[in-house]
């Protein structure tokens, strides 16, 4: 089993976030998660939402620390990525 996390180095909320992603399944992604006490409402489509205080807690639990480029070429290789939907109202 190995789960990735990439650099705190997304602002949302008033924060900085993580993000941590499997390269093998959602299910190992999920009990990873889990384990760690991560609400289900962090997941965003492919990746968990972790903000940057619990990023030491993750590494000490075995997620691997990877650049944010590796975890998309990681998701992409495991055919796991989920592109956001484009809005319904919006022209191109």
């Amino acid at each position: 089993m190995t789960i990735y996390i990439d650099p705190a180095n997304w602002p949302g909320h008033g924060r900085m976030w993580s993000h941590l992603v499997s390269d093998l399944s959602y299910d190992e992604l999920h009990l990873f998660a889990a384990t760690l006490g991560v609400p289900p409402r962090a997941f965003d489509r492919d990746h968990y939402d972790l903000p940057a205080h619990r990023y030491p807690e993750a590494v000490a639990a075995g997620a691997v620390e990877v650049s944010s480029r590796e975890v998309v070429r990681l998701l992409h290789a495991a055919g796991l990525r989920r592109r956001k939907r484009r809005s319904q109202g919006r022209s191109s």
